[in-house]
């Protein structure tokens, strides 16, 4: 290929690939393209090098993350919006240079398996750091979230959703594989690899999903707020009022065996520890339905502060239990350096202040069959693997359900609440448990722990749902192996890097000349 057309085809390579990677999330739920997505961006890379593949990568990321997080910029504008694109592109930018590197020396060495392996390897170390870095990360728009309708969406119960990441690269890779064996030989070879990646995809779909144990009977209450956007905040006694009415009315057709109700995030904006008119009217939905009542609220505390937490009602009064959220969103609830910030954009002073908790929820729901724990999860939390896995494990055998409370309100009519969902479905396969998910706005739903929905409502509408979820104890593998995968994935990836550092350094030690597509060019 004649060097003026090489970086311009890899440019719109790359362009392609975010887009299919776009595609493949919801509200398009086109699962099967990420995989497309992958190919494209690794035939785009590989032996691209370090240089040219970050700017590949930057491109690529870009593609697919401007599209996919527009719902960040709604209502406050698109510096936020476009600021986060950026950043989350700059980390497929460094796995594409790693990419670029390391596969241009290990190509040219004759080791072509280890460069085609740096593909799935990068793909799920980059996710860890972009899910872990900084301030606690944002894992959102991984490629395991696009999967919750994929076969390969089973893998979750064995290596969690890195491994699910895993397998979506690794079915790109074969399917980059089979591409480069039709256009450069050996032909007959071809279609090899894109019937492996065809197996790995249908034998994933045979990865057993238990959904056996006894049932309780849950109701949700979708409140809805006045309008969608910011201004949900300054109608607070309409949203709580929404929910108590909401509550009143599932206390009408409730059955007899109902044992909990969950209300979203958001739900009592107005303290209910201290303004007593919202505190009576959560005693008042609570005595409506007679059960306990899970209540999302803002709390005025600790001084100069808040606090994002989930109130477990027993009809006690006062909440029995709390749950403060763990990881409060960055430039959402709280900015860090506020006043550096603030330089920038006077939207720094629209995010919150608030503060983090430190304890995982555990409510202890009594029930007709025995006592269940419910795991409180607030808003994007879901998406953070280690506390997800730490919910789980902090039930220990008890039979447990996790509730997913959010919030959609600030972003409109737009796809975060779908991309919200299909988290909270892999997270059900991933850990063996029914989920509870429920938002102010919607969507809201139950989800099985095979990853099936029931009960799902629409966007801006007031709804309850009455479930039968399933109630599952004990640990998947996925549980057991924790971050286990993506260090080592992290490892061998970083073994394969060094390897093509020493086999440049002995090419030319050597003097071993190097094939022409991998010269340096002008």
């Amino acid at each position: 290929m004649p060097d003026a057309l090489r970086l311009p085809l890899r440019l719109l390579a790359a362009v392609a690939a975010g887009l299919a990677l776009w595609l493949s999330f919801p509200e398009h739920d086109l699962w099967w393209l990420a995989p497309v997505g992958v190919a494209l961006l690794g035939g785009a890379t590989l032996r691209a090098g370090g240089p040219q593949g970050f700017l590949l990568g930057f491109v690529a990321g870009l593609a697919v993350f401007v599209p996919t997080l527009s719902w960040t910029g709604i209502y406050v504008g698109r510096l936020p919006w476009f600021a986060l694109a950026v950043l989350e592109a700059l980390y497929v930018a460094l796995q594409c240079s790693l990419t670029g590197f390391a596969g241009r020396r290990l190509a040219a060495a004759g080791a072509t398996r280890a460069a085609y392996a740096l593909i799935p390897l990068g793909w799920v170390a980059q996710e860890w750091l972009r899910g872990t870095q900084p301030w606690g990360g944002f894992p959102w728009a991984r490629l395991a979230f696009s999967q919750a309708d994929s076969p390969l969406a089973h893998l979750a119960r064995w290596f969690g959703a890195p491994g699910v990441t895993f397998a979506v690269a690794l079915v790109g890779t074969l399917l980059l594989v089979s591409v480069v064996f039709l256009v450069r030989g050996p032909r007959i070879v071809a279609p090899l690899p894109a019937l492996l990646a065809a197996a790995v995809v249908l034998l994933s779909g045979t990865v057993p999903l238990p959904t056996d144990g006894r049932q309780a009977t849950i109701g949700f209450v979708q409140g809805n707020v006045p309008e969608p956007g910011l201004s949900f905040n300054a109608e607070r006694r309409a949203v709580l009022d929404n929910h108590v009415t909401g509550t009143e009315r599932l206390a009408e057709s409730a059955p007899e065996d109902l044992s909990l109700v969950v209300w979203p995030e958001n739900a009592s904006d107005i303290d209910p520890l201290r303004n007593e008119d919202a505190a009576e009217q959560v005693r008042r939905a609570q005595a409506a339905v007679d059960v306990p009542l899970v209540v999302g609220a803002v709390l005025a505390e600790p001084a100069d502060a808040s606090s994002n937490v989930s109130l477990f009602y027993t009809g006690q009064g006062e909440p029995a239990d709390r749950y403060t959220k763990i990881h409060p969103v960055p430039f959402a609830e709280y900015i860090p350096h506020r006043e550096f910030f603030r330089t920038f954009t006077p939207m720094a002073d629209l995010a919150g202040n608030f503060v983090a908790g430190d304890e995982i929820g555990v409510f202890d729901v009594p029930a007709p069959g025995g006592s269940y724990a419910a795991l409180p999860t607030i808003c994007f939390e879901v998406a953070y693997d280690g506390l997800m896995r730490d919910s789980v494990l902090a039930a220990g055998d008890r039979d447990s359900v996790i509730l997913v409370q959010t919030n959609n309100a600030t972003f409109g009519f737009t796809a975060e609440s779908e991309q919200q969902f299909a988290i909270s479905r892999l997270r059900a396969i991933e850990h063996g448990r029914s989920v509870v998910h429920v938002s102010t706005v919607g969507v809201s739903g139950f989800v099985a722990p095979d990853g099936s929905v029931t009960g799902k409502t629409g966007l801006f509408t007031a709804e309850q749902g009455i479930g039968r979820p399933v109630l599952r104890s004990g640990t998947t593998l996925s549980d057991r192996l924790g971050p286990a995968p993506q260090a080592l994935a992290t490892a061998v990836l970083g073994l394969l890097v060094l390897a093509s550092v020493r086999s440049g350094h002995r090419a030319r030690v050597t003097g071993t000349p190097r094939p022409a597509e991998d010269r340096p060019r002008a």
